[in-house]
């Protein structure tokens, strides 16, 4: 018998009563997923750039931070051979975005030589997306965490 289905104390129909567990499986993602979508949800209402935003921001960093400090993942065994053709594509895709934004930073003119920030800001306007966008940000950091 689990520790958590001792019995407490007698129901007055003669049947013991277990103490309160943590729901498993479907029940427990439900819960969680419910969770993040009331989160997200709240987190989209804060204006951009704002106080308020940057917790919203730092209240889940600081929790999977603190999973990932204390639920340490088993190491992943380095490959035998690093695919440098790969690695040289995802190389250059990286640079050409920093590049992107350094020089609209740079030429601040957003009309001619928009950010990829002045881009994206038009789609995420709408709530609904914004926090879906909150969201899967949240999902992509734990897919991180539990690597």
């Amino acid at each position: 018998m689990a520790r958590n289905d001792l019995p407490v104390r007698p129901a007055e129909s003669g049947r013991w009563l277990t103490r309160a567990r943590w729901p498993s499986g479907g029940a427990r993602a439900a819960l969680i997923g419910l969770g993040l979508a009331g989160y997200a949800w709240v987190d989209a209402t804060a204006a951009p750039f704002s106080i308020r935003a940057l917790v919203g921001v730092l209240i889940p960093g600081a929790v999977l931070a603190a999973i990932a400090y204390r639920w340490r993942p088993s190491r992943i065994a380095p490959p035998e051979r690093l695919d440098v053709t790969g690695m040289s594509y995802w190389a250059i895709c990286i640079t050409m975005l920093f590049e992107w934004e350094a020089s609209a930073f740079r030429d601040n003119s957003w009309p001619w030589h928009p950010s990829l920030t002045n881009l994206i800001n038009p789609l995420l306007a709408p709530h609904p997306l914004k926090s879906a966008a909150i969201v899967v940000w949240m999902l992509v950091g734990w897919a991180l965490v539990k690597r």
